[in-house]
């Protein structure tokens, strides 16, 4: 099995910064892609980064310049750097994963999520 858990959310004023992190734990072999995904009130599970085991990373044009995906492939860690953040960006930040287990089976995890409440 293959656990999640995020880190580093809160309430933040608009303009400033918030970092979350996602550890990942469990029987793993090696992670392909690791991304953030968010859910705002009302709306649908969109992904906000991802990157993948070579540094190749993707963003959605909303968060392009204000948000930086990295990794630490050693650790088995993803972080989300917010700047600049926007009443917009308020919603549940959720760690995604493509796993290769120690017996080499493929899992897709999800970790429990992180509120981000940014006010005006």
């Amino acid at each position: 099995q293959v656990q999640l858990v995020e880190s580093g959310g809160g309430l933040v004023q608009a303009g400033g910064s918030l970092r979350l992190s996602c550890a990942a734990s469990g029987s793993i072999h090696s992670i392909n892609r690791m991304g953030w995904y968010r859910q705002a009130p009302g709306k649908q599970r969109e992904l906000v980064a991802s990157i993948t085991n070579g540094g190749s990373t993707n963003y959605a044009d909303s968060v392009k310049a204000r948000f930086t995906i990295s990794r630490d492939n050693a650790k088995n860690t993803v972080s989300l750097q917010m700047n600049s953040l926007k009443p917009e960006d308020t919603g549940v930040y959720y760690c995604n994963a493509d796993v290769i287990t120690i017996g080499r089976a493929y899992v897709n995890v999800w970790g429990q999520g992180t509120l981000v409440t940014v006010s005006s």
